[in-house]
Parts: C-alpha cells; sequence; structure tokens
C-alpha cells in the first residue's frame, strides 16, 4: 500500500508515448489523429456494475500492482493514461462491461512482474491510431458520454472508426484538483 501512496504522491508519471499525425478543429471541437506502438499493459475486466463504480474498482487494482502488489514486490511507477475500453449500447449508455487498463512503464516492457491479483493480466497490445479529443475536470460516465458523442459527431458518418467501443482516459491522479486532462479516443479502422 505504501507503493500505492508513494507512485501517486511523490512519483513522476510516464505517460505513453505517440506520434501527433494531424490536427484538426471542427466547430468549437479541437481533436487529433495519434498513432500509438504497441506494448505489455496490465488490465482488469469487469462486467456488471456502473461505469463510474467498476472504473474505480479496476483502477484501485491496477494501481495496486504498479506500487508493489506483484511477485517481485517492487513499485514500478505510474504509467498515463489509465485507459478504460467502453462499450456503448444503442441508446448511447455504457454497458457494465469494461476493459481498464494501464501501459506498463518501459523499464519492465520486456520483463513485467506478475501480478498477486488473480483479475489484475498481463497482455500484448498492438499499435493503434485514434481520433482524440480532451476535456478537463472529474471525468464520469456523463462526461465521456458526451465528449465522445461531440468528437463522433464531429468526425460523422465517413470517418474509418469503430463505433462498437471507445477509450475514456484519465491523466491524473484523484488528488490532483485542477489542470486535470481527460480524454475520449475513438480507434481508426486500420486496414
Amino acid at each position: 500500500m505504501f507503493g500505492l501512496i508513494k507512485n501517486s504522491l511523490l512519483g513522476g508519471t510516464e505517460e505513453t508515448p505517440y506520434k501527433i499525425l494531424t490536427s484538426e478543429t471542427k466547430g468549437d471541437l479541437n481533436y487529433e489523429v495519434r498513432r500509438y506502438d504497441g506494448g505489455m499493459f496490465a488490465t482488469v475486466n469487469v462486467d456488471g456494475k456502473s461505469f463510474d463504480e467498476t472504473s474505480g474498482e479496476a483502477v484501485l487494482k491496477l494501481l495496486k500492482y504498479v506500487g508493489g502488489s506483484n511477485d517481485k514486490g517492487i513499485g514500478m511507477g505510474m504509467t498515463a493514461p489509465v485507459s478504460i475500453t467502453a462499450f456503448p449500447k444503442e441508446d448511447g449508455s455504457l454497458s457494465g462491461k469494461l476493459n481498464v487498463g494501464i501501459r506498463i512503464p518501459t523499464k519492465f516492457q520486456s520483463d513485467p512482474p506478475s501480478p498477486t491479483d488473480e483479475t489484475v493480466k498481463i497482455e500484448q497490445r498492438s499499435g493503434m491510431t485514434v481520433y482524440s479529443t480532451q476535456f478537463g475536470g472529474y471525468a464520469k460516465e456523463v462526461d465521456y458520454r458526451s465528449h465522445a458523442a461531440r468528437l463522433m459527431a464531429a468526425l460523422g458518418d465517413s470517418a474509418p472508426y469503430q463505433r462498437g467501443q471507445y477509450l475514456c482516459n484519465g491523466y491524473d491522479p484523484p488528488m490532483k484538483p485542477y489542470g486535470r486532462r481527460n480524454e475520449i479516443w475513438l480507434l481508426q479502422e486500420e486496414p
């Protein structure tokens, strides 16, 4: 637990690297098209509760893992963002099924420690291209849904993105009161 607190309060946060392919503005919405490389991620799959309740529980498990709840007992440091893959229903609300993940810090990419919590899994993820828009505040389901809808509207029907899911991303620890960074990512269809 000390590792978790130390990482949150004292540790630097390693941001997942990406390349900006384009930056665009449509109306009052700014967005970027970005390319992310693949890598090793710690993930938790959850199902059955509200988005806000479920995501908070899953994030805590991941924070414990990088804070030292692993077979090596070492705090790895924090990475950002915490990404929540959400699956919208036809009415726009989010299903109770979520995949919450964080990228394993670079130093541990080649040999990540094994989680002691059996619900935390280590997986290799492929690279991806995303449409990304940013917003502030303490984001909840309603905020992610609203910003996803705005980005989808700006892109229109012809943009090649996956419509069955999107990623809700948070970059800041909960104790950061202002200047918070959240993003919505729509996954571009790969050719």
